[in-house]
């Protein structure tokens, strides 16, 4: 599946164009490598974006092309979350 549709199903993002934004901008990875909104994206990948001050990175635990408010939560797991006080 496409990373850019993955983020939305898995309800990390809510519009896919954000994350065409994300990718164009270098601010979304797979597996420590720059990432474009069409790359695809497999069970066991670990996704990193940078918004801002923040960097939150998960790892993909399940793949499916709909999903309620509740299995989107168990789509993915938060490895690392970090925020910079610089202004």
């Amino acid at each position: 599946m496409r990373i850019d549709k993955y983020l939305k199903v898995a309800r990390i993002l809510k519009r896919r164009p954000v994350a065409k934004e994300l990718a164009l901008n270098e601010r979304l990875f797979i597996n420590d490598k720059m990432a474009k909104a069409s790359s695809e994206i497999k069970v066991g990948d670990i996704i990193k974006i940078e918004f801002g001050h923040r960097t939150i990175k998960f790892k993909v635990l399940e793949v499916k092309e709909n999903a309620s408010k509740q299995e989107a939560l168990e789509m993915y797991e938060v490895v690392e979350e970090t925020k910079s006080n610089e202004v």
